[in-house]
């Protein structure tokens, strides 16, 4: 049982406590330093000799491997009882392997390094998600991972503004943004000293864990569990990496600076409305957000298959922010809501795992689709896709009312 003092505490105390801050804080600076990187990655790995399927299958094989990373390393958190320990060696991970980015431009190179770096990413993941579960109750939730994805988010937007800032002055020296991520990955590593495990965590077992032991827990999920994931994954299935985007704006004319404000503008509007909706789903509305969340990635990604004009393009990175917001951090939240307290690393690392690996499938069919066709089909078979994911969890909702998703 939890212990009763701590429950008090927390029922009556902030929804924002210390340990949900510094850990936001610590996501914060580290996507300082990764979304300084992330709009001109697409540019930069063009610039040394990769492909538009070449991106396509790095990006997704990065992700692939982050994700089955994500579910052996929360599976582990489970089984010991211990998040930080997790959450401290990936961010530490991510740290070092950005720099060391740019010391080569060998293709071979940036593919170690950027998996290297995505590595971290697998090992912090679900120990943080669990963390965040760890210090919040079934209501307040969608506020607690709400507020996360907030800072984590403005870290995203303030990352590019540095990107663009030493673009204006420094055009097309990539490199150097490699270098100076080293200085927020640092910051964020030595914020995770300030953070401690609860006590009250119980560890299963602390024998050896099989790399795929996490794949067994489909099998002991709840039903709706099952259903909840299958969607998610299915959504996942169509929803190609974030850079396919930025090489849409880059293909319909605009300069690296436009792209990057552009990515700015997507990340303000997701920090923005984050806590907004995560309060919406904990009062009101927790599956509407997320049905909502989809139909506005299927909007934005129409809508972006056919618009060139900038003021309709603003317009579908304002859309893109809030779908972001309503189906990131709050997936999350319904997943944890309905696992068991010893088991929510595992569950969020199995669905994280699974969903890297169909981000592998999405962006190497996306690059095809876009190689061999177009970028508007590319686009307009996402937002078919989503679409048809919208339909699925209306139906599945309206016939599981009777469950209230905690």
């Amino acid at each position: 049982m939890l212990n009763h003092s701590i429950i008090t505490k927390e029922r009556t105390g902030r929804i924002i406590t210390r340990p949900i801050l510094i850990i936001s804080l610590v996501s914060l600076l580290t996507d300082v330093a990764s979304e300084m990187l992330y709009p001109v990655m697409p540019m930069f790995l063009k610039s040394i000799g990769f492909s538009i399927v070449g991106i396509g299958i790095l990006e997704g094989f990065v992700e692939g491997f982050a994700g089955i990373s994500k579910g052996y390393f929360g599976n582990i958190s489970d089984r010991v009882g211990k998040r930080v320990p997790f959450i401290r060696a990936g961010y530490s991970f991510s740290a070092l392997a950005k720099p060391l980015m740019a010391l080569f431009t060998f293709p071979a190179w940036i593919f170690i390094m950027r998996t290297f770096e995505r590595l971290g990413k697998g090992i912090r993941t679900s120990a943080r998600d669990a963390f965040l579960s760890d210090h919040a109750l079934p209501e307040t939730k969608g506020r607690v991972f709400g507020f996360h994805r907030s800072m984590d988010t403005l870290g995203a937007a303030l990352g590019p503004i540095i990107a663009l800032i030493v673009l204006y002055f420094l055009p097309e020296r990539y490199r150097l943004l490699f270098v100076i991520s080293v200085i927020p990955g640092i910051l964020a590593v030595l914020f995770t000293f300030l953070v401690k495990d609860r006590t009250d965590n119980i560890a299963e077992r602390k024998s050896k864990t099989p790399f795929f032991a996490f794949l067994g827990y489909w099998n002991k999920s709840e039903t709706h569990y099952k259903y909840l994931v299958g969607g998610l994954l299915a959504f996942t299935l169509i929803n190609s990496s974030d850079a396919f985007i930025l090489l849409g704006l880059k293909y319909k004319g605009f300069t690296d600076t436009q792209v990057i404000s552009f990515y700015i503008f997507y990340n303000l509007v997701y920090a923005i409305t984050s806590y907004p909706i995560g309060w919406i789903f904990d009062r009101i509305g927790k599956r509407r957000i997320l049905v909502i969340g989809i139909f506005l990635f299927t909007i934005s990604y129409g809508i972006f298959s056919f618009a060139s004009n900038a003021w309709v393009l603003i317009l579908v990175f304002f859309l893109y922010g809030i779908y972001a917001s309503c189906t990131e951090g709050m997936s999350k939240a319904l997943i944890t809501n309905i696992s068991n307290k010893k088991d929510t690393a595992t569950a969020l690392g199995f669905y994280t795992s699974l969903a890297s690996l169909c981000t592998l499938l999405a962006s190497t069919i996306s690059g095809l689709l876009w190689t061999f066709w177009s970028l508007k089909v590319m686009f307009i078979v996402s937002a078919s896709g989503a679409l048809v994911v919208t339909f699925y969890f209306l139906i599945y909702f309206r016939f599981s009312q009777r469950y209230t998703y905690h």
